[in-house]
């Protein structure tokens, strides 16, 4: 595809405020205003799903064990969360999307890219489009989204931040190259803080710090993923929304601010990462099946390992056996553990075959 007609597409992503704590605002108003939260309880090793952002002032942010969110903000309410409330109003947003386009590619409950180059309403501007939408959700479901509009998929998800909550910031192709000059490095999808602090070494902070230096330095240093960032930091994103896009896995993963020193230490993250790893199932549609558990470890000097065990209920003995598996082949320090599922689609008929044999 020439970067023409990528630059024709009109891509919007829509991403929720605070989704699960807005819901939780709107049915019951009691809570404007307050620092909420909704995760699993602090007694248990819960974590954070979501907060608000008087919650957030607190450094309260998903992902974050309970306890530790009410350390920071003692005055804290955390909520268990009502997954089949957050899915119907997921559900209700994805009605008002299909009005507009048929391609949706969904990332999660609260959030979508959307293309509507095709799309003929508000005279075919994606700006308009995209606030018709918000206003209609706002009307319709009582919560917030934000949007951002730009020619493809990166730039789009990037400018959905720009103007949270509530707002819309757009991007069109005569500006993609000022709105990247001083983007940081780090937005590139993928540039973790390992190899933001590698280009920052070179002086490279910003995409237009990377679109002075040729593509082939990226790819000698960085191989593939190296192309990947030189592509992005120029504005060249010819992914498609794909509307019919199914999920093969699920995970989630940390990385440590210190190195985890021994096999016991790593078994101890376990239950923060399971906690979380089971909100994000619950977000998934009836289709699915899990087939497989996996855990990754990667060790202080880089090296990685992925330990996997056909299991269909995942649980901590079962993470942890694999987390005592994976120590074994390093037996150093730990700075990232991640655990997650192999997932079996049963809307495709390979899938369902798989699932009943054996």
């Amino acid at each position: 595809m020439n970067s023409t007609t990528q630059l024709q597409r009109k891509i919007i992503h829509i991403d929720a405020d605070c989704f699960y704590a807005a819901v939780e605002v709107r049915d019951n108003p009691a809570l404007s205003g307050k620092p909420i939260a909704v995760g699993g309880s602090a007694t248990r090793r819960g974590v954070i799903a979501t907060a608000s952002y008087e919650a957030r002032k607190f450094g309260v942010h998903s992902a974050m064990a309970s306890a530790t969110a009410i350390k920071r903000c003692p005055q804290l309410i955390l909520i268990p969360g009502r997954m089949s409330v957050y899915r119907e109003a997921s559900r209700q947003m994805h009605e008002i999307f299909a009005e507009y386009t048929e391609l949706i590619e969904p990332l999660s409950l609260d959030e979508a890219f959307l293309d509507v180059s095709a799309c003929p309403r508000c005279r075919g501007s994606a700006t308009l489009i995209a606030q018709e939408i918000r206003q209609r959700i706002a009307e319709r479901i009582g919560i917030t989204v934000s949007a951002g509009i730009a020619p493809n998929k990166f730039i789009a998800k990037v400018a959905s931040d720009w103007n949270k909550p509530n707002g819309q910031y757009v991007v069109t192709p005569d500006r993609v190259d000022d709105f990247l000059e001083a983007l940081p490095v780090n937005r590139i999808w993928g540039v973790g803080k390992v190899t933001a602090e590698r280009l920052e070494q070179q002086g490279i902070r910003t995409c237009g710090d990377v679109r002075r230096h040729d593509i082939y330095q990226f790819v000698q240093q960085f191989g593939q993923f190296g192309e990947h960032i030189h592509k992005l930091a120029h504005g060249i994103d010819e992914r498609p929304v794909v509307s019919e896009w199914r999920r093969k896995s699920v995970s989630v993963e940390n990385t440590y601010d210190q190195d985890l020193p021994d096999l016991e230490s790593c078994q101890q993250q376990i239950p923060a990462l399971l906690e979380s790893l089971q909100q994000r199932l619950q977000r998934l549609d009836e289709d699915y099946r899990i087939q497989n558990c996996f855990l990754k470890m990667k060790f202080f000097d880089f090296n990685q390992t992925t330990i996997e065990r056909r299991q269909t209920e995942p649980s901590y003995d079962d993470y942890a056996m694999l987390c005592e598996e994976a120590w074994q082949r390093g037996q150093v320090p730990v700075r990232l553990l991640g655990i997650g599922a192999r997932l079996i689609d049963l809307t495709d008929a390979s899938g369902q075959m798989d699932l009943f044999e054996n």
